[in-house]
């Protein structure tokens, strides 16, 4: 298709949208693009994306292994992330005077700290590359025109475009824009929760966290490992966040009624466990168990798990019987809770859902059901882990479609 209005328009303010008019503007510098916001705040999520500091990417360069923090979408995103990953995401931001910094655990943040270093940034490339930003301006309806399309609003009429490119996220209104035009839609539900628990093995343990902890749903395949921390409210941290994008159908399906097991020494074997346990007990016979926890276990998270197997605070080493030795072995590497309904991360929604990649070029984001119409970011049936890793999907997606315009 030539271009006949000699304009794009990009429906949606977020990174996704943000960054496809900001790419395709710098490589078709004749072309009028337009992003179209409904609110009058526009890339609202990196704002408050990590805490405030935006984790604009993942300290992960191999498309393979970086495709595995995608429960949804892996198999068509290990492909793009030959064409765009985040080493080519870092050394744009750097080209455009971002500096960046790479923490322990992989996660990328602007060296500021500060999102508002993303923001400004994308802000100054879209005005030095004249992409006009149109903010307040819901889209009602899109109309497939001979040479292009019509984007009407509600308050700001219609435009006509050449090619149209919805980066809405997973907002479940923006939905109805592409099932009208035929496109099916993966029912979107949420991802990136934590779990509500209320058990008295977690009162009082606001705040503890275990640095490493194994976590599956019992019945089901789904696990992960990595840091959890107690909330007031139940358990939350990466290794809950990870198994909650995993298993979120699961859980949504389960109308989040599941039983979560924790294994609190997932380094060790059951019988490693139970034979250092052996050990602990030769070696601190005449002192209170309460007072020596092991495998790197707060204190106080080893009281309450010692009192759950009805061992008290006095108990010495030397009295512990088999079976409370096999019960605390038991607790250590399976405790049960009951999961009672979830909570969000923070203020972060993610969802899993939306346009099935069955209707979608992977190799350039364009709709198979409506020629000239393009996908990016959380509306397409893809989403990740935390760490950075959305929003490597949101930049991916949103350079393959600004290139695939701009080449056409």
């Amino acid at each position: 298709m030539n271009f006949t209005y000699n304009r794009v328009v990009v429906v949606g303010g977020g990174a996704a949208g943000f960054f496809t008019a900001i790419v395709l503007a710098d490589l078709k510098k004749d072309v009028e693009v337009i992003i179209l916001e409904k609110t009058m705040q526009p890339l609202a999520k990196v704002k408050i994306s990590g805490g405030g500091r935006c984790n604009v990417t993942h300290d992960c360069y191999d498309p393979q292994t970086l495709s595995m923090n995608y429960p949804r979408g892996s198999d068509v995103l290990r492909k793009a992330f030959y064409t765009f990953q985040p080493k080519d995401m870092i050394q744009w931001l750097q080209d455009r005077g971002v500096e960046i910094k790479i923490e322990h655990d992989g996660r990328i943040f602007p060296k500021s700290n500060t999102s508002s270093t993303i923001i400004e940034c994308f802000l100054k490339q879209a005005k030095d590359l004249n992409v006009k930003v149109q903010l307040h301006s819901e889209v009602q309806q899109l109309q497939k025109l001979e040479d292009g399309w019509r984007v009407q609003t509600k308050d700001q009429g219609s435009i006509d475009c050449d090619y149209l490119v919805l980066a809405t996220g997973g907002l479940k209104k923006s939905y109805e824009l592409f099932t009208q035009l035929g496109h099916t839609l993966i029912e979107p539900v949420p991802s990136l929760f934590t779990f509500n628990i209320k058990d008295e093995r977690l009162d009082d343990l606001s705040g503890v966290s275990v640095s490493n902890a194994k976590l599956s749903i019992e019945g089901a395949s789904f696990s992960s490992q990595g840091p959890l921390l107690i909330t007031h409210w139940g358990v939350s941290g990466p290794g809950v966040l990870r198994l909650s994008a995993f298993a979120a159908r699961y859980l949504h399906d389960s109308d989040y009624d599941a039983t979560l097991c924790v294994n609190w020494a997932p380094q060790y074997a059951e019988h490693e466990v139970r034979e250092s346990l052996l050990s602990l007990k030769k070696e601190n016979s005449a002192k209170p168990i309460a007072y020596t926890p092991a495998f790197g276990i707060p204190k106080n998270l080893w009281k309450k798990l010692l009192e759950f197997c009805h061992i008290f605070e006095d108990k010495l080493w030397a009295h512990l019987s088999k079976q409370e030795l096999h019960q605390l072995v038991q607790v250590i590497v399976k405790s049960q809770f009951k999961i009672q309904g979830k909570s969000t991360n923070k203020d972060e929604f993610v969802t899993c859902g939306g346009v099935s990649w069955k209707e979608v070029d992977h190799k350039t984001m364009e709709s198979k059901v409506c020629k000239g119409l393009f996908f990016v970011g959380e509306v397409l049936d893809s989403d990740g882990v935390t760490g950075g890793f959305n929003f490597q999907n949101a930049w991916t997606t949103a350079w393959i479609a600004a290139h695939a315009i701009g080449d056409s």
